[in-house]
């Protein structure tokens, strides 16, 4: 069927993919040296010196972008970032990885997963060397359209990925030597009806439960997640629950707390934080009502809320208001206290990440192709950790431990 568009930031403003000609003409794609060959690159970057105080470790960092309409980047880009300052070096360019616009890591550390965001979607798999190289390993068609998300199951085995543009949401196995095979299944979220304005089902985020027990589909254009359990012997999945969310509020994705028995979830289209209940014996997601983003009237889109390894903040990404809302977790993660904003330092922050140790929080800004970081304090203050970093069309950003 013909793609059903994405709704508008603004009047006059492109939607995802559109906006990529006019962006490219205009940004400075400091983008990290290509490869010579397009399946492996050079080892990661070496650490820098050492600081007045000593030593300081340096850990790899990935970077995600489009690379058709126009050229973003040329692949998925590597980097290493200081544990200390949050400073970014950049590194080669992994090339013969399409439209890489999410990107996910494999438990053992192995492996690295990416969407191809485009008509025919796609995932691959890229193998981490233990010398710190990279290989691609192929790719395998998701059966649908605009894959915009992919998660890896605790168990290592299976690769869940979303279908934004067909609605559906789709497993590949993985191999022991972190390649995928065919996919064993696709489900297409048929009902309940669109929401106000969509023209059909948009899944935009497919996540697995803390207790590993159920899997989670947010689709943004039926104002729904869909709650499933995965057979981990046959790889298919099965409907046991779905949460209604208010009639076009856009749910995009959600985050778990660690205590595993609340997520927050956030709703692009109605401009709100929802705090949901999960119970891990039926998979069941209970949303109680939208919260503020702390960005005033009008809707700024926000992205994705990422949780500290704590569980004591969240931090939400605004993209209409190029900032991000920290809120405080009190009552054993069923409470959300709005404490600020601030603003991100680029424009359209489409992804967050924390680093391992939740002590660095990077944002992936889009249209202004830079990746801003951000020192996280003690209170979960965040402070601009140096100068935005040029990633061409940043749309993801993954620091691996």
């Amino acid at each position: 069927m013909n793609p059903v568009p994405r709704p508008r930031p603004a009047p006059g403003l492109p939607g995802r993919r559109g906006l990529l000609g006019g962006l490219l003409a205009g940004a400075a794609l400091a983008a990290v040296p290509a490869l010579a060959a397009p399946a492996r690159a050079g080892a990661r970057p070496a650490p820098g010196p050492a600081s007045p105080a000593g030593p300081r470790a340096t850990r790899p960092l990935l970077l995600g972008t489009y690379t058709s309409e126009g050229g973003g980047g040329t692949g998925i880009g590597t980097a290493a970032y200081d544990t200390g300052t949050g400073a970014i070096t950049p590194g080669p360019v992994i090339t013969g990885v399409e439209n890489p616009s999410y990107l996910a890591p494999h438990p053992s550390g192995a492996t690295v997963y990416a969407v191809a965001e485009q008509g025919a979607g796609a995932v691959t798999a890229v193998a981490i060397g233990p010398d710190g190289t990279y290989e691609v390993l192929g790719s395998r068609p998701t059966g649908g359209s605009g894959p915009t998300h992919l998660s890896v199951h605790p168990s290592g085995r299976w690769l869940l990925s979303a279908n934004y543009t067909s609605g559906s949401v789709a497993v590949h196995p993985i191999a022991e030597d972190g390649s995928l095979g065919e996919r064993t299944d696709l489900v297409t979220h048929s009902s309940p009806p669109p929401g106000p304005g969509q023209g059909g089902p948009h899944a935009h985020q497919i996540v697995t439960s803390p207790d590993g027990g159920h899997v989670l589909a947010v689709d943004l254009g039926t104002d729904t997640v869909y709650t499933y359990r995965l057979d981990t012997s046959a790889g298919t999945l099965t409907e046991v629950s779905r949460a209604a969310l208010t009639p076009g509020s856009g749910p995009r994705h959600l985050a778990f707390h660690p205590g595993g028995r609340f997520a927050y979830l956030a709703c692009e289209l109605d401009n709100t934080m929802v705090v949901c209940a999960y119970d891990p014996a039926t998979g069941a997601l209970t949303p109680g009502p939208g919260q503020s983003t702390g960005t005033g009237s009008g809707v700024s889109y926000p992205a994705q809320p990422v949780v500290t390894g704590d569980g004591a903040y969240v931090y939400l990404a605004n993209r209409g208001h190029n900032s991000l809302t920290r809120y405080a977790v009190e009552g054993g993660g069923a409470v959300l206290r709005l404490l600020d904003t601030v603003p991100v330092g680029g424009d359209w922050p489409r992804q967050l990440a924390l680093s391992p140790d939740s002590s660095l929080l990077f944002a992936a800004n889009q249209r202004s192709s830079t990746v801003t970081v951000f020192g996280v304090g003690p209170d979960g203050s965040l402070t601009g950790a140096g100068t935005p970093f040029p990633a061409p069309v940043a749309v993801c950003v993954l620091p691996l431990p």
